[in-house]
C-alpha cells in the first residue's frame, strides 16, 4: 500500500514534491497501512519533464564511474556530493515509511557509449550488452546477455548501490511484456537475495503470462497482471477478466498486481496536461476500490496526496475494506451474469463472509435479491453494508439492494455464533 508519482508527475517529480506527498501520508494514512513511498520514472534524467522528452530515441540519463544510473541533483538537491536518494530515503524512513524506486531492465546506452567498467570485474558494458534488445517504449536502455562474463555482476552492483541508498522497493520496467524477460528476472531477482536490506521487487508492465506464475513466485513479490491502467471506464470492466484469469494465484507474499490508482486529484502535469480530477464517477470508484481489496492487489495511489479531497480520503481509508485487502481469503468471482458480477472472500475464521456484487451495465438496478445460500449461508447474524455502515436485513435468505450503474454493494455477513 502506498503512492506512485508517474501518474501525477510523470518523469518530472522533484524531492520537493516526493517529501510532500510523504508527509502527507505520514499524517494522514499511515494509520491505516498506507507505508510506501515510490519514485517512478526519471530521476536519473535532467530536464526530461516532457511526454517528447521522455519518447527521445537517446534521453539524456545520468550514469556514475560503473555505468550505474546517478540522481539527478536538479530534482534532487539532496543528492549532491555523490549522495544518490540516501538523503530523501532518510527523510522518508524518518516519518515511519518505506521509499521505492522505478528502473528498467537492462544498462544504460550511455554506460554503453562510454564502454563503462563493471564494478569489482575486468568486464565493461560491451562485453555485456545486447544491443538488439530494447524497450518498445523507452530508448534509454540497451538488453543484457546474462550468458556473458559480467552480466549479473552489473545487476549485483545496481541492486548494491540502490541498498547502500536505503531503498526499501524496487519497480522494474520492461519485464513482462511484450517479451518475458527470464534471464534478467532471475538476474535481478538473484541481485535483491544477496542486497544488504530486504527489497520488495515488483516487475511490470503486463500482461504477465499466467503460464509462468511458478517462476514468477520464486523471482518477486508483485507482478502486474495489464498494460497500463488509466481512468476510464472499458479499462475496468477489462480488469474483471484479468482478476479472474490470476484469483487462483493470491498467495501471501506474492501478488498479482492490478496497477495503481487513478483516482484522486491527478494527470501527469508535465507529461499529459493541467492538473485534473479523475474521469471515474463516484460509483466506478467504489468499483475500482472493492475489486482491487477482493482480489487483493497491491494498493497504489497516483494522485498528488496534499490535494486529495475529501471523498477520496474517506475511500482510501475505510479501514473494513483495506482489511479485506490485507487479511481476506478465498478471494474469488462467485458469478457473472448478464453484467452482474459478484466476488467472495471471508476472514481467517469464516466469522464474516464478504461479498461484492458489481453491477458493470450502464443502468441502475432498483432493486437486486442476494441470496445468502448461493455461499453456502442459511443463518446469519448480522448483515453491513462495508462502503455507508448501514444494516441490511434478510428476508427468507434474500439480501434485497440497489446498484447503481457501473456500482457496487459491499457487505459483511457476519455469522450466528
Amino acid at each position: 500500500m502506498g503512492w506512485n508519482s508517474w501518474i501525477c508527475f510523470g518523469t518530472s517529480v522533484t524531492e520537493d514534491e516526493v517529501k510532500a506527498n510523504a508527509n502527507f501520508m505520514a499524517e494522514h494514512l499511515k494509520e491505516h497501512g498506507w507505508e510506501y513511498i515510490i519514485i517512478d520514472a526519471g530521476w536519473y534524467a535532467p530536464g526530461m519533464v516532457t511526454l517528447e522528452e521522455y519518447e527521445d530515441p537517446h534521453p539524456h540519463q545520468l550514469i556514475d564511474e560503473y555505468g550505474r544510473l546517478r540522481v539527478d541533483e536538479g530534482k534532487f538537491p539532496s543528492a549532491a556530493g555523490g549522495k544518490g536518494l540516501k538523503g530523501i530515503a532518510d527523510y522518508v524512513h524518518s516519518k515511519g515509511l518505506k521509499i521505492g524506486i522505478h528502473i528498467m531492465r537492462g544498462i544504460p546506452i550511455q554506460a554503453v557509449e562510454a564502454d563503462s567498467p563493471i564494478k569489482g570485474t575486468e568486464y565493461t558494458a560491451c562485453d555485456i550488452v545486447d544491443t538488439d534488445s530494447k524497450c518498445d517504449w523507452y530508448h534509454g536502455f540497451y538488453g543484457i546477455d546474462m550468458s556473458k562474463p559480467g552480466a549479473q555482476e552489473y545487476y549485483d552492483s545496481i541492486i548494491e548501490l540502490y541498498a547502500s541508498w536505503g531503498i526499501d522497493y524496487i519497480k522494474a520496467d520492461d519485464l513482462l511484456s511484450p517479451v518475458y524477460a527470464v534471464d534478467e528476472i532471475d538476474a535481478l531477482a538473484q541481485a535483491v537475495a544477496k542486497a544488504e536490506r530486504p527489497i520488495v521487487l515488483s516487475l511490470s508492465p503486463g500482461p504477465a503470462p499466467v503460464e509462468n506464475v511458478r517462476h514468477l513466485r520464486k523471482s518477486c513479490q508483485m507482478w502486474r497482471i495489464s498494460a497500463d491502467f488509466w481512468d476510464n471506464w472499458e479499462s475496468l470492466k477489462h480488469q474483471f477478466e484479468l482478476c479472474r484469469k490470476w484469483q487462483d494465484h493470491i498467495m501471501p507474499g506474492h501478488w498479482p498486481d492490478a496497477d495503481m490508482l487513478p483516482i484522486g486529484p491527478m494527470a501527469q502535469r508535465a507529461m499529459r496536461g493541467e492538473p485534473r480530477p479523475t474521469n471515474f464517477t463516484v460509483d466506478e470508484q467504489y468499483t475500482l476500490m472493492t475489486l482491487w481489496a477482493m482480489f487483493r492487489s497491491p494498493l497504489m495511489l497516483g494522485c498528488n496526496l496534499p490535494e486529495m479531497d475529501d471523498f477520496t480520503l474517506k475511500l482510501v481509508t475505510n479501514d473494513d475494506v483495506l482489511e479485506i485487502n490485507r487479511a481476506s481469503v478465498g478471494n474469488r468471482e462467485l458469478f457473472s451474469e448478464d453484467g452482474i458480477i459478484a466476488w467472495y472472500a471471508s476472514d481467517e475464521d469464516m466469522a464474516s463472509h464478504y461479498v461484492a456484487v458489481f453491477n458493470t451495465t450502464d443502468e441502475d438496478i432498483v432493486s437486486y435479491s442476494f441470496r445468502l445460500d448461493r455461499i453456502g449461508v442459511l443463518n446469519c447474524s448480522g448483515v453491513r453494508d462495508l462502503w455507508n455502515g448501514e444494516s441490511l436485513k434478510p428476508s427468507d435468505g434474500v439480501l434485497p439492494f440497489p446498484i447503481r450503474a457501473h456500482g457496487v454493494k459491499l457487505i459483511e455477513i457476519k455469522m450466528t455464533e
